[in-house]
């Protein structure tokens, strides 16, 4: 019997360069499923879950032309806990499912990455085999997304980051650590994550 491939989560706070991390996974030919960009899709194209949302915040969460109301859910769910909450109950189970299809569909590989932002947050990573966790120093995380992210400025950054765990906090729940301090290179980190996936020493 075949063994199922190894189930990594991939996870850095806001800034941390995770995205990066992952593409390098890709180029060796590792998929890497993005939760939340999937999580954004599934907004927009799954029936079920859309019905959901329409009847849990309103018609209005949604444009006429079938695109996801982002201004309206702002003003009206992403300031407020509990529809915030509730939001992402919707949302969770229908990501879940999907994962789970592009599993099936990537079984002839020896591991798999889900990237997601709230890994520790949220508990996914009690489900998943191990956990990688990309770091980077506060200043440098606020500086990258300053420079990518012009429309923000550092008290936005900074309130992201305040509904994020700090890497503190996140190091003893994490399996393995990738340092994006723009001191040590992330490519050999990335190798050697891989030589050891590819070979199942973990």
């Amino acid at each position: 019997m075949k063994n199922k491939p190894l189930i990594i989560g991939i996870t850095g706070g806001i800034g941390s360069g995770k995205s990066v991390v992952c593409k390098i996974f890709k180029s060796l030919g590792i998929p890497v499923y993005d939760s939340d960009s999937r999580a954004k899709w599934l907004m927009r194209y799954s029936e079920d879950l859309i019905n959901e949302i329409k009847k849990n915040f309103g018609q209005n969460s949604y444009l006429p032309d079938g695109q996801v109301n982002n201004k309206y859910l702002a003003e009206n769910v992403f300031h407020d806990k509990e529809k915030l909450k509730l939001l992402s109950s919707l949302t969770h189970p229908a990501v879940g499912k999907d994962f789970q299809n592009w599993v099936e569909k990537n079984q002839n590989q020896k591991y798999l990455l889900k990237e997601a932002a709230l890994i520790f947050e949220a508990g996914i990573y009690k489900t998943l085999d191990k956990t990688i966790l990309v770091t980077a120093p506060q200043e440098i995380k606020i500086d990258r997304v300053l420079k990518r992210d012009p429309h923000r400025d550092k008290a936005q950054v900074l309130a992201i980051m305040d509904k994020q765990m700090s890497d503190d906090e996140k190091i003893p729940l994490a399996d393995f650590i990738i340092t994006n301090d723009d001191t040590e290179m992330i490519l050999p980190q990335v190798l050697k994550l891989h030589e050891e996936f590819i070979q199942q020493k973990v």
